[in-house]
């Protein structure tokens, strides 16, 4: 069984940044062992991928609409996952979600265990 808790979203104006981070807890195989990610919802809106980052953290892959402004990276040692957003939009408000899969082949559509999320708000 694998626990996520997401931590570090909040209200910030379009232009500004947040680190999201989720931590990952597990009775069984290490959390090294999951390939980690990050979807978003918004309001009325399905589930979205927004990125995810392998084993070793050396390869990432990300949607589109935030290429060149979001960075995931993982630090297996504090079994943490973090998303740094930068030049954040109003369309970004939504509510992320940390996943974890074992495989990366359904990684950019589901997972296997969800966080409970943490709200982003970028008003317009």
């Amino acid at each position: 069984q694998v626990q996520l808790v997401e931590s570090g979203g909040g209200l910030v104006q379009a232009g500004g940044s947040l680190r999201l981070s989720c931590v990952c807890t597990t009775s069984g195989r290490t959390c090294s062992n999951y390939v980690m990610g990050w979807f978003r919802q918004a309001p009325g809106k399905e589930r979205e991928f927004v990125a995810r980052v392998n084993w070793s953290g050396l390869s990432t892959y990300y949607t589109d609409s935030v290429k060149g402004r979001f960075t995931i990276t993982r630090d297996n040692a504090k079994n943490t996952v973090y998303l740094q957003m930068n030049s954040l939009k109003p369309e970004d408000t939504a509510v992320y979600y940390c996943a974890a899969n074992l495989g990366i082949g359904r990684s950019t559509t589901g997972a296997d265990y969800w966080g409970q999320g943490t709200q982003v708000t970028v008003p317009s």
